[in-house]
């Protein structure tokens, strides 16, 4: 597929690059040096925040928020794709799970090891119980975890059922939870065929696609935080409901800057 709007796309994937390069060396020099051999949660949060909001003035891309950003050990929301990190991020510092792949892609591979995303293989059920234990510093520090509780990504027509396994830290820990709803506004084009990234769609060729749109605007609404309860299958269930009760399209303002 030819990239709509060819030196505009050039122009932001230059930048994207120079983006990865700059975020990475300022990590290195701001963040890594005050850890000692530990991980600074806050600071890795705090790094990324900032880090998500140069990226959407490089994109061109806006948000929204709706909701205070409760304090809750973990964040449960649905998910549309890798843009849901950025918008996430830039909205309130969070701590991001991960599939295990994901630390082997080239670029955002890095990008997540330095936001201290815990990294989850989704084929052993045991390595739930390893990524639960990570748990534990990142609610002391004070930090949410975000876990996208579909378990997948679509096309945001609707919210898949939540996973209850993936909710098994929160009841263990007896941790606050709190709902989050992300969706978007694309011009032009669909938010399921050029913002979502989900199905057998390939990375570059749908990256490149969205760097060519005129606009991206994200809403991320927060919901109130609840207890766990005992049972993680009600929490899925209770969790799910607010997500699509939190949800709705944003509208994109004309001439709208990035944040």
């Amino acid at each position: 597929m030819k990239p709509r709007r060819p030196f505009r796309t050039s122009r932001r994937f230059a930048a994207f690059l120079w983006f990865h390069v700059t975020s990475v060396r300022d990590f290195r020099r701001t963040v890594a040096p005050t850890e000692q051999g530990r991980t600074d949660y806050r600071a890795r949060a705090a790094w990324t925040q900032r880090h998500a909001r140069r990226l959407c003035r490089i994109m061109g891309w806006t948000f929204e928020t709706a909701g205070t950003p409760p304090a809750a050990a973990l964040y449960g929301s649905n998910h549309l794709g890798y843009t849901d990190i950025v918008m996430l991020s830039a909205a309130t510092p969070v701590v991001f799970v991960s599939k295990a792949e994901v630390r082997g892609w080239p670029i955002l591979g890095a990008l997540a090891g330095c936001a201290g995303t815990l990294f989850l293989n989704r084929e052993r059920k045991e390595d739930l119980v390893t990524v639960a234990e990570q748990f534990a510093p990142v609610a002391e520090a004070g930090v949410p975890v975000v876990i996208f509780l579909e378990g997948t990504s679509s096309d945001g027509s609707r919210v898949l059922p939540f996973r209850p396994s993936l909710l098994a830290p929160a009841v263990a820990g007896n941790w606050p939870v709190a709902p989050v709803g992300v969706d978007y506004a694309v011009s032009p084009g669909s938010v399921a065929e050029h913002v979502a990234w989900w199905g057998d769609m390939e990375f570059f060729p749908h990256f490149l696609g969205l760097l060519g749109r005129d606009a991206v605007h994200a809403r991320v609404a927060f919901g109130k935080a609840r207890p766990a309860g005992a049972d993680r299958k009600v929490l899925a269930r209770e969790l799910h409901a607010d997500v699509v009760a939190l949800r709705a399209t944003p509208t994109l303002a004309p001439g709208s800057r990035p944040r």
